[in-house]
């Protein structure tokens, strides 16, 4: 898709991102069989954990949400392509996206900052931070920050444990980590 040049000029998260959206939807698009230059830039940032919602416009429902907590690609640009992909193609909660569908839905990036460990609930802000569940068994549930309905720490983490299929007595550990996010 892309390789990083010799004179390639490394960008921020903050100067490329902008332009995530716009590369998530053109390789959902092009994965979907409309085949179109698919002008990739990769090689102009460093590597990131990116995770891409999909959203329909009207109403704001989730649609489709895939990600990493560890980046799998050597640029963002790059992964962002490949988490688009399967966000639209292979999430199980839904059926793949249809060419058809794919311009009535908002596409959101989420670039990840490295996650850190916490002690406790005190130390989260589900408007800030996302969090990831940890527990014993290897079973690890994540959220993404400033989602609707979820606005104190406990709820975050519940949610985050039943997702994971974490009981909510068992014990666990809890890492936190910010977002830059970019939607079109």
């Amino acid at each position: 898709m892309g390789q990083v040049g010799d004179n390639a000029v490394m960008r921020t998260f903050e100067q490329i991102g902008p332009e995530l959206p716009r590369v998530a939807r053109q390789s959902i698009t092009y994965w979907l069989g409309r085949r179109q230059n698919l002008p990739l830039e990769a090689g102009q940032s460093a590597a990131a954990a990116v995770f891409v919602t999909l959203r329909h416009r009207e109403g704001g429902s989730l649609r489709g949400c895939i990600g990493t907590l560890e980046p799998t690609e050597p640029d963002v640009v790059l992964e962002t392509a490949r988490n688009a992909v399967l966000a639209a193609t292979v999430d199980p909660r839904f059926p793949a996206v249809s060419v058809d569908e794919l311009a009535g839905l908002r596409v959101e990036v989420s670039v990840l900052r490295p996650s850190e460990p916490v002690a406790d609930l005190a130390a989260l802000d589900p408007r800030r931070y996302g969090v990831v569940v940890l527990d014993s068994n290897g079973r690890q549930g994540v959220l993404l920050p400033d989602l609707e309905g979820i606005s104190d720490p406990a709820t975050q983490v519940a949610i985050a444990r039943q997702k994971a299929g974490i009981e909510p007595d068992s014990p666990v550990a809890l890492r936190r980590f910010e977002v830059l996010k970019f939607a079109d």
